[in-house]
Order: structure tokens, then sequence, then C-alpha cells
């Protein structure tokens, strides 16, 4: 995984080591100064900041000191408690921090060969779609000796302030960590894909059924290594940091440590009519200031908890920002819940594989409407379809999609202040089966994404088989930026980008001909069909000039919905369009019918309920049933 691990700027780790080692020099990462332009992006400083190395702030300076932990990390005075927090969900992943912090035990201090340090260290974060490897050095940022940023219990413990230090080189400076995004840093940290969910908005606190749906998708996420974090929105400046009656802080994000079921004694069934209780363990990242409602450290309800499974669940007493809720409670108080999961692509694994698509795109500006890519969201009418647009298929009768959108980072500079994210998100629309160019007119909506300011939009969707357009957005129009999209399904997807508006003219152009027309065909269903006992289990063809799209079978129905659609170029226009109905059988597929379309531009009825014939009579004579299609034709081929 990590053998294509690109370096960061071009430092390469190694080599820079081998140097400071050979020539006896501590090493000064010189993009990354021991200066105010590293600190802040505007404003100035308040009291003086001095840049320290570890060794001149305690005696025994350690990576670790007695293993990594959630407890080890505390909020310093930049106002990052949602990278503290996603921190914290990392400190409780052995598999997912040893990826951060590479070579763990080679870049511990070892006292024996104080020689063999050289103060520089590097750290792993996933950018978009790539493995970075960032080098620092390790001058920290201190005042009156103590560091004033992240910083572990341990007065010699130093991995969570030289992670957040690499952290703040990749965004610019810490300033630019004041405000962040939880799941921004969660994605860094293990390249998976994080999905925000409004607790207040989906009601789940008093919709027990979506509660539970939810809450088993949580187990699911944190039992295949995911990581998950919880926050109370704070809608005021005066709310931030504000502390509830119940002990809970608004705009403050804490990591979810554990979930899990938790099985009750006897003393507690009848009150809570339930053998188990869904379960969720948090942290503070102030490390202080808890929970004191049902369930937390030292309430009533854990008296009647067997000692053996306080034990297990590793309950303390303590005042260490770290406490127990009930799910309920949780979706009760808290008002955002963002689950990270881990996409697993290997086949060697006993969960479920995704097919992961990754399509890097832009967002880039054009005099000419025909190569602008920088339309806006659908509001603008005029310009939506000058954006981007991917292609992918559903392959499955049904299939769960996970879809993800990131723009590039921007990184906050004194020069360039700010790096503020554009206001992004994506539609989806179901189109023709075989659709090869770019889409043109709205077609069906299948979903659609939040827009937001944030650096990644995601949405998981449950699709019926067929092809589907996602055109990625800014909100307003005139934006330009990178963007990274990841197309996750069960099964390959075949996702491309649609680059030309058109067929394109060739030298065979010429001599065969170059469309004249296009043609939309939306087979809606059938009525009437020749019926079976069981029903007929029928399936649409429709044929233009050599080109034929299939519709899936539909069962035991003679009135069967196919909803399929094909688009055509057609060159030869006095040939009409057939569409044929099909019987599906074991040995051999039974002929129920077909019609004939014209498809005249002209032809100002679109829907059009047509009797089914017989296709080998110069005669054709009905045949029992009727087929709705709806029909668009246009002599500009940019018209669908």
């Amino acid at each position: 995984m990590f053998s294509c691990v690109k370096p960061y700027e071009d430092q390469n780790y190694s080599a820079l080591r081998r140097d400071c080692l050979r020539r006896k020099v501590l090493f000064e990462d010189p993009l990354f100064p021991a200066t105010d332009d590293s600190l802040y992006y505007k404003g100035t400083p308040g009291p003086t900041v001095r840049w320290k190395r570890p060794k001149d702030i305690c005696e025994d300076p350690r990576l670790f000191v007695d293993g990594i932990s959630s407890h080890d990390l505390h909020q310093g005075q930049v106002g990052n408690c949602w990278f503290v927090a996603a921190c914290s969900s990392l400190a409780s992943r052995e598999s997912l921090w040893q990826k951060v912090i590479p070579d763990w035990k080679e870049q511990e201090w070892d006292p024996e060969k104080p020689n063999a340090y050289a103060g520089i260290f590097h750290f792993h974060f996933w950018r978009f779609g790539e493995w970075v490897d960032v080098v620092i050095d390790d001058r920290l940022p201190t005042v009156n000796n103590q560091l004033i940023y992240c910083h572990s219990n341990s007065r010699n413990e130093f991995w969570c302030a030289l992670v957040e230090k690499a952290y703040a080189k990749l965004a610019g400076c810490y300033q630019a960590l004041d405000g962040g995004n939880t799941a921004d840093a969660l994605v860094d940290f293990t390249g998976g894909v994080s999905e925000p969910i409004d607790l207040t908005e989906g009601d789940f606190a008093s919709d027990e059924t979506k509660r539970n749906q939810l809450f088993e998708r949580m187990l699911k996420v944190h039992s295949r290594g995911g990581l998950i974090s919880a926050s109370i929105k704070a809608v005021t400046a005066a709310d931030m940091e504000a502390r509830l009656a119940c002990g809970l802080v608004k705009g403050h994000a804490y990591a979810v440590t554990d979930v899990r079921k938790v099985r009750l004694g006897h003393g507690l069934l009848a009150f809570f009519k339930s053998e188990k209780l869904d379960m969720i363990r948090l942290r503070n990242p102030w490390g202080e200031r808890e929970w004191n409602g049902p369930w937390s450290d030292t309430s009533e309800e854990w008296q009647k908890v067997s000692k053996s499974e306080r034990e297990k669940m590793g309950v303390t007493v303590q005042d260490d920002g770290e406490f127990w809720m009930t799910f309920e409670d949780v979706c009760r108080y808290f008002t955002d819940i963002i689950k990270c999961r881990l996409i697993n692509t290997s086949y060697l694994s006993i969960h479920k594989t995704w097919e992961e698509a990754r399509l890097h795109g832009a967002w880039t500006l054009h005099e000419d409407p025909r190569q602008n890519r920088s339309g806006g969201c659908i509001n603008h009418k005029d310009t939506f379809f000058q954006n981007p647009q991917y292609i992918f298929d559903v392959k499955k009768p049904e299939d769960e999609v996970l879809i993800c959108i990131q723009q590039r980072p921007k990184r906050s500079t004194r020069r360039e202040g700010k790096g503020e994210n554009l206001a992004i998100g994506f539609d989806i629309y179901k189109v023709e089966e075989n659709r090869q160019y770019r889409m043109h007119s709205l077609q069906h909506k299948a979903a659609s994404s939040i827009y937001i300011n944030s650096r990644s939009v995601f949405l998981r969707t449950d699709q019926p088989e067929g092809r589907y357009v996602i055109i990625p957005t800014t909100f307003e129009p005139g934006y330009t930026g990178e963007f990274l999209l990841r197309v996750f399904t069960d099964v390959p997807s075949n996702c491309r980008e649609l680059r030309l508006d058109e067929p394109p003219h060739t030298c065979w152009s010429s001599l065969c001909g170059y469309p004249q027309l296009v043609t939309q065909v939306h087979v809606l269903g059938a009525a009437g069909l020749k019926d079976s006992p069981t029903g007929a289990n029928s399936y649409v063809i429709i044929k233009c000039e050599g080109d034929k799209v299939r519709s899936a079978v539909q069962k035991g129905t003679s009135t069967p919905e196919y909803n399929v659609k094909g688009i055509f170029y057609r060159k030869k226009l006095s040939q009409p369009i057939t569409v044929q109905v099909w019987n599906h059988r074991v040995l051999k597929d039974e002929f129920l019918g077909q019609v004939h379309l014209k498809a005249d531009p002209d032809d100002l009825q679109a829907l059009h309920t047509l009797h089914l014939r017989d296709q080998n009579s110069r005669q054709p004579s009905d045949l029992p049933g009727t087929v709705a299609v709806h029909i668009l034709s246009s002599t500009s081929l940019m018209a669908v």
C-alpha cells in the first residue's frame, strides 16, 4: 500500500536524515521554518513563541510513553478540537496509526544511541487520491517552555505534537487548523470515505427504526476498522464551547472510541425491557468535562452491570474525558455524526469488497460554452450542462453505490490568506442504456448530494440496474478548481468521463455519412400482453440502424413497466426504429409483438400508445397488447 507513497514537496526523509547524520547536525526544515509564517496566515502573535526541540523541553523525550492511547491527547491554544478528536479515533486503531506514523520504532528516541538522532520525523497522510510522506523537524512552538498546541498527558510524550506539526505543514500553518472539519482529518488518516449524518434533520431521536438501522451501520463501520466522531452544532459564536447542563460541550468534536451492544444484568432487564443496550463510548479532546446523565461514569446504572462486563468495557470512573452513553441519548443530545468507512478493495478479505473507480477532474473556464467546464449547479439552467460529466453502470438488479467528490485542498499562507473551500456537490441522472456522449437536457434525477463548502461531499444511494451520469459542480458558475471523484460499487461500474458532445466527424463520415437526427426512445411499459398461467416474463429490445438496447426482464406480469431508454444518432431517416417485446423462456424466447416508430422531429405528439404487431406477414396483423413509448427527436445532435 505504501510502496507508492509520494514525498511531499520532493523532500526525501531517508536522504535528508542521512545527510544530517553525516554532517552531525540536527535537521532544520527550510519549507516549514521556525518562524511566524508557520504559525499564522494573518494577525500578529500574542506572547512570544519560542520554537524548542523536545530535548530542550524535557529530559527524556519519547514518541510514545506506555504505548499510544486516545487518552494521550489534549487540545492546545488553536481551535482544532476536530483534529484532536480525529487523532483520538486514530490512536484507538493500531492498524491505522501505524500507517500514519511509519517506522515508529526507528523514529523513537534511543537514549543508548544519541548520535543516531537527527531531529527529523516523517508522517503519512492521504491527500487527494495519494499517500504523501511529510517531513518535519522537531522544533515545536512553546510559551514558558510549555507546548501551546496539541500535547500529551505525559510531558515527555511527543507523537501527537509532531503529527500535528506535519499536518499544519500540509495546511500551510498552525492557524489554518483553527475551525476545521473532523471528516477531512479522518479521511487524511485513512484514505477512507467520510459520511456526515445530521441526527436532528433525520429525527433519529424519535424514530426507533431509523435509529436502530444507523446503530447497526455504525457498529459495522467500527468493527471493520473505520473511525467515527460526534458533535453538537453551535449556532452562534456565543454557543461555541458552551457547556450544557448534561456536561456535553457545544461546537466541539468528540471521538467515538467504542460501539457495542451491552448485555444487562437481571436487575436491569425489567427496567430496560431488553437484554442488550446499544451503547457508544465517546471522548472529549479536552480530556475532561464529561456527560453526567444515565450511564455516565458514576451513575447508578453501572452498579447493575456485572463486574466482568464493566472490566471488558474498560469503564473508568476518573474525569478523563471518556464516557459511555446509550445510542438513544446520543441521538437526543448530539446533532451530527461523521462515519469514516475504510473502503475494502482487497479480494482476499472476508468482508464486503468494493470496486473503486477514481477519476481526477477540474472545473475550468473557457469562452467557448462547448469547452467551458464551470457551469454551476442546476439553478443555472443555461450553463449547468457545461460541467464535467461522468458515466457509470449499475450492473446488478439493484446496487448500493457510494460516491465521494473531494476538491483539492488549498494551503493557507501569509501572502494569500486562508485557503477557502468552494461550495460543491453533484447530481446523478439515470440516462439511456447506450449513452456515449454528454447530456444536454434534463433526464430523470436519480439522486443528489448536499451542496456545502466542505472539502469533500459524500452520498450513499441504492440504484436499480442501468446507466447513470454524475455531474459534479460548484454551487455558483465561474469558479475553478480540481476535484477527485470516487465511485464505489459491488460490480465494476466502468466509470469514465464523457468528453464529446456528439459523434465525432471522421475520415469515414464522408463515405458512410454523418448522423442527421438524434432520437431518444423511452419505453415506459406494456399492457394486455399475451399471458401465460404465471404471467409473462417479458423484456423489450429497441433497434435502430444496427444499434440496440435491451431492458431487464419483468417477471410474472402482463402489464410490465420497463422504463428503459435508448439514444440513437440516425443517418437513414427513412428507416424506422423498431421496438420488440419478447417473453423470456428457458429454451427459446417467444416473440410477443413489435411496433415501428418513424420518430419524426415534426411529430408534436411525444407519448404514443401503440398496438403490437406481428413481424412476419406483409400485412402486419395486431397481436394482444399495447406498448407505451415516449419519443424525442431533433435535427440538433446536442438536443438530448
